[in-house]
Order: structure tokens, then sequence, then C-alpha cells
């Protein structure tokens, strides 16, 4: 291809799909000026980092699918496209009298033909086959280069395809914890086609178009036809990236059909919607069983509210939720999804109190909960699986002025799968984090607020020490959250006397060397921790404090003896959890001036720079996508343990900590706006006024 391109020192390029950056960075080389253009961020972002790590200051980028070029920089004397699903012609326009376009063509995965394309002085164009040419890249490839999965996994994922005769990114999807959408997102630009969310496609449902094709002919295809576009075509809905939709053409005579690449969630989250319009949708999830709700369906409780929860269910786990929230205001009712910390509205839920009241028994009995009282808060569990994905749905009633609300949190359970790197601690806490661990005795505490990402922390440390198979490890837990192997998990009941402190006078008997306490809630469960400590156990737990200093604090108040603190507390994490900028809108941004001034009272530091995301497709248009432990260290070291010994007033045991190295969460907040990970209005969210500026 290079040789093809005569790239000459000097010459303008363009380069529309730039892959791994080898060829872009070749060229850039020779000496050409190279304008680069790829659909997604994070490879201009990869392949900008290693030009310039490079020394090559000779490129710039932009995020376009290619097809346009880059008009604002024509004519260019070389054009080199590589991208798949994107016609040459087009291009031809913005070559240079003389100029040279070198073209991949075909959609074949391995093979495609090499063309040379040249523009002469009076405009003709000459086009030039220069033979089959041998891509190589497969779908594993192309997430290998983002930087997504490992070169162990791609490798791994491979052989299970060949042996299990299983399409490679379905594999991919079961053997990575990649987030589902993500892959098919990777997937569609990969094999050329369009990927949209359901969110972007459910406005334009013509349920009739369903129902044109019999369900189960659409079902066995995974097939789903939607509605027009703006430019008159049919969009089919698929989860196969080699899907036949032109098997659909006699059913729409005189249509255009155009296939977009869904996830199967999504897909089903688009049936879910032409069910509700239709009144015949079914749950497919069990209490306490793991149903899947991409497939099957229940005979139990059917109807409009069975198919509403389906519904409900299936947007919160495709948009990634943490809680659902149900609430009624006079005759009007909410519905609202956590996501990234923040509530949401959901519009297309638009319920009657009546309509809601059905949804909430049809909750009740899913989570086993008394469907006849109505007049105290109470608890239940749902557990289910979305595709690859099992959750385990936490539920909650709380009665009101005007009917009872539910709020239901979903919890992941491929999260217990995330490792200390994962965690997103800067790579000196997390060696730190992981020598804690390795202690042979002591208490280490991990403090927050509810819903800081506590115990994902703890079972993040939990899986590391199953891996080691000289160690014991119980762990006392209300609820056990997620089931970790080779770690001897305890549920505790206190309605029949066995309660944490309980658990811990049985532990000490049963030979553990690691004992993970879920929460220190009582004097009598801190006083069993001590002990534990003090007996030569390694205690791990949680606290609801607001810093790490404050949890010296909140012991103390417990009735905890000043030197037996002292004498056994290792180490304190305090830790919030940060909305992360999504990478595939992410732009530097003038700093907002009101929260710059709270953050540096005496001028901000030389070069201060910060982000946002702009919103796009990826994040839903909210500019954020997922979030990230922000931590606060506290070490026990010596100063510290004199210190606690003395039981000095809080703002005093704050100032010694600092000068004994405390890492204030100002501080790896501020580490995290200058990467451009977490944006700068999380400051105010997370820190205290008086926090902002480097007080205590």
């Amino acid at each position: 291809m290079l040789r093809a391109l005569d790239v000459r020192s000097g010459q303008r390029v363009l380069h529309v799909g730039l892959g791994s950056g080898y060829l872009t960075g070749l060229i850039a080389l020779q000496g050409g000026i190279v304008y680069g253009v790829d659909r997604l961020e994070g490879v201009i972002a990869m392949v900008r980092e290693r030009l310039h790590g490079l020394g090559l200051g000779n490129f710039w980028a932009k995020v376009d699918e290619g097809s346009s070029g880059w008009t604002e920089y024509a004519p260019f004397d070389r054009i080199l496209l590589t991208a798949r699903g994107v016609e040459f012609e087009p291009l031809i326009a913005q070559l240079s009298s003389g100029g040279l376009l070198v073209a991949l063509r075909g959609e074949g995965m391995r093979m495609r033909e090499l063309i040379c394309v040249k523009r002469g002085p009076d405009d003709a164009v000459a086009t030039t086959s220069l033979g089959p040419i041998t891509v190589g890249l497969d779908f594993a490839d192309t997430l290998l280069r983002l930087g997504l999965i490992t070169p162990a996994q791609a490798s791994r994922a491979r052989t299970m395809a060949a042996t299990q005769r299983r399409p490679l990114h379905d594999v991919l999807l079961e053997s990575t914890h990649l987030d589902e959408r993500d892959i098919y997102r990777v997937l569609a630009q990969h094999v050329g086609m369009l990927y949209k969310p359901a969110s972007e496609l459910i406005e334009a449902i013509d349920s009739s178009c369903a129902s044109t094709v019999p369900r189960a002919f659409l079902d066995h295809h995974n097939l789903l036809p939607l509605g027009e576009d703006r430019e008159g075509q049919l969009l089919v809905a698929t989860t196969s990236p080699h899907a036949v939709i032109e098997e659909l053409a006699s059913a729409f005579s005189g249509k255009l059909l155009k296939a977009v690449l869904v996830s199967p969630t999504d897909l089903r989250r688009l049936w879910s919607a032409i069910d509700l319009q239709h009144g015949d949708a079914n749950i497919e999830v069990e209490s306490l069983n793991d149903e899947d709700l991409l497939q099957g369906e229940s005979e139990a409780i059917e109807g409009y509210a069975t198919g509403l929860f389906d519904a409900l269910l299936l947007d919160a786990v495709g948009e990634r939720a943490s809680d659902i929230h149900l609430e009624r205001y006079g005759d009007r009712v909410r519905v609202r999804l956590r996501i990234d910390g923040d509530l949401h509205d959901q519009t297309r839920f638009t319920l009657q109190p009546s309509e809601l009241a059905a949804l909430v028994n049809v909750i009740k009995v899913r989570a086993r909960i008394d469907i006849a009282e109505r007049r105290l808060p109470q608890g239940g569990r749902i557990r289910l699986r979305a595709g690859t994905g099992r959750f385990d749905l936490r539920v909650q009633t709380q009665p009101s002025l005007h009917g009872e609300h539910v709020i239901i949190r979903l919890l992941p359970q491929d999260s217990q799968n995330q490792t200390i790197e994962d965690l997103g601690f800067p790579s000196d806490l997390a060696d730190a984090y992981r020598r804690l661990l390795d202690s042979p005795s002591g208490m280490v505490l991990v403090v927050g607020p509810t819903g800081s990402g506590k115990s994902t922390t703890l079972y993040a440390g939990l899986r590391k020490l199953a891996a080691d198979a000289r160690r014991k490890v119980i762990t006392v837990e209300d609820p056990i959250e997620y089931s970790i192997n080779d770690i001897q998990q305890t549920q505790v009941h206190p309605r029949i006397g066995f309660a944490f402190a309980d658990a811990m006078r049985a532990f000490v008997r049963e030979d553990p060397d690691v004992i993970l306490i879920g929460e220190i809630r009582d004097g009598e469960t801190a006083l069993e921790a001590i002990r534990a400590s003090q007996t030569g156990h390694l205690v791990l737990s949680t606290l609801h404090c607001n810093d790490a200093v404050d949890a010296v604090q909140r012991l103390y108040d417990l009735g905890m003896h000043p030197n037996s603190i002292a004498s056994e507390l290792l180490a304190v994490i305090s830790q919030r959890l940060a909305k992360r900028i999504c990478s595939d809108c992410r732009v530097e941004v003038a700093p907002n001036p009101e929260i710059l001034a709270e953050l540096f009272p005496k001028g901000a530091p030389e070069g201060f720079v910060c982000f946002e995301g702009s919103g796009c497709a990826r994040c839903s248009g909210h500019g954020t996508r997922g979030r990230i432990g922000v931590a606060e260290f506290l070490r026990a070291n010596a100063e510290i343990r004199r210190a606690i010994g003395h039981q000095p007033a809080l703002d005093d045991l704050r100032a010694m900590a600092a000068s004994a190295g405390l890492r204030p969460l100002r501080d790896a907040l501020l580490v995290q706006i200058q990467a451009g990970i977490v944006p700068m209005s999380e400051a105010r969210r997370l820190l205290q006024a008086e926090a902002m500026a480097g007080g205590h």
C-alpha cells in the first residue's frame, strides 16, 4: 500500500480508517502531512499518543465515518482509504491534480482488493486494480488494538470460537466482561454496519412493520423490522453482523431495507416496546431463579403490568442504571433511573396511578413481598439474567401519602470479577492496597457514604486473596452481594440471634487467616473485629463515615479504647465514585470560573486543563459513561498511631494526619480531572466546601 501511495516529503495525505496507526506513522515518518479520519475516538487518541510519542507533530485527526473526507483541508496529494464500508468515489473530488488514491475495496474479512486511482491534470480519472491483498484483522484484533482486551484473552476467544463453532463476538462477549453495547458498537464498525442503541430507535418504531412478518421467522433470524427513517428506508434491527435482510424484501415490496446492528438486550427492549403497544408482553424473570430476560417466557402473571415490568427492567439494564425509582405524586406517576449517580426521568413510561398499583403488585410477587401489606416498608430480592449479564435486584417498598413507592437496586453480579486494577486507583495506591492484603494481622477499613463502591473495593481484594491457596478467607455479610469461588461466605440472620458479632466470635475458632465483615455497625461488632485482629487475623471491613480521619473518630464513638485502635488499625481508604467522562466525546473545555476559584483561591497552577463530554450516542448524550473510584488513603504509621492513642480532637488529628502523609480526596480528584478522566463539575459533588481549597 505504501509503495502504491508513493508519498513524498511535504505532501498532504488524507488517511481514512486509521487502524492500529502503523501505516499512519510510516506516512508521517516519510514526511507526509497526515490528516486522519476514523469512526472511533479511542483509535484517534491511541494513534495521536503513539505518533506524538515518536516526536511526530505532522498529524491531525477528527472523528467521522469517512465518506465525506475532510473538505476543510482539501485538496490532498494522496488519499489512503482502509476503512470498511466507505466508498472511494466521493473522495476523488478531494484529490489534487496528479494526485493518487489508494483504497481497499470489498467487504471480505481476510482478503480484499487493492486499487489505485490517479487524477490527471485534465481531471480525468484512471482506476487500476493492484490485485488481492490479505488484511488479516479479525474482530479480536480490532478489540486488541483498541486496548479493550489482552492478547491472552484474544487467543483464548479464538480457540473457543473455533472448537465450539460459535461466532467470535459471542465468545468475546461471554469471556471478557466487556459492556455488551460497546462490543456491538465496535463490531458494527468492524464489519461496516450501522449501529444504534435502542434509545435512538424506540421513537421510530412502527409496530405494524413487525406484525407483517411471522414472529417465529423474525426470532429465528434475529430480525426486527422497525419503521422508515428520514430517507424512506426501512430499518431492520438485528444482532447478527451477517444477517441477510433481503429475505424480508417480499414482505415490504418497493421499500429499501437498511440493517441496523443492535445488542441482544437492545433487541429485546425493542420487542418489549412493540409488545407493550399490543398489550401482550411477558416478563421473563423468576424470583430467586436465574431466568434469562432474553430467552423463554414466563407463564405466570401475564398482562400489561407484567410486560411493563419486563420493559422497565430491560431499559434499566440497557442504560446501565444502578437503581429504579417508581413514585406517585397525586395523579402523577414518576419513573426514574439512576445512571452514573444521577436520577433521570424516563419519559417513555407514562403511567396512570392504576397502572402503577398493578406494577407494584407484580414486583411484590416477584420479590416475595407481602402483597396485602401497604402500611409498612418491606424488602425483597429478585434474580435475573439478561443475556450474559446476571443481576441481583434488591426491592424496597415505601408507604407514602399517595400510595407505595418502589426502589429497585440492580447489582450486576459480574462486578465480582473486578480486580484491583479495575478500580481506577493510582498505581501507588493500588500497590499499597495489595501490600495491606498481604499483612498477617491488623485491621483495614474502607469507608464512605452509601453507594461509594466500598464493597466493590473489598471484593476486588477478596479476589486477590482467593487466588492464594495458603490462606483461608471467611466473610460475614448482610446481605451477600456477590458469590466468590474459594471464599467461605456467611449471611447474618439477626432474627435468630446470629448477628455480625456472633459470627465473629465463631469465626476465630475456625482457623481463618482473613476475616471480612460486611459492615461495622455497633460497638459489639467493632470490639470483636479488634479482638480478631489482636489474635493474629487480618480483618477487612467498611464503615459509614465521611473521610479517613473520621473513621478513627467513629471507632472512638463506638467505645473502642484508643490504644486498641492505634495498635490494630493498618490503614483507612475513604472513597467516592466520580463520573467518568465518555472517551468517545471527550473535549477540552475552559474551567468553570466559580469552581476554579474554590479549588485554587490563590490562582490556578499554570497549565491547568479540564475536560468534559460533549454527548454522543455511546453515552446517550450525558457526556459521562460509568464511574471511577476516587480515594483518600491514610496509613497508620508510627506518628499516626501515637496520635490515635492520645485521642486528640478531630481537627488536631486531621492536622497530624496531613503532616504524616495523608493523601486527601481533593488531591486524588484533581489528578483525575487533569488527566481528562473526571469532569471538573464533580468537585462540588464530591467535596465539602471547606475541602475544596485544601482544608478539612
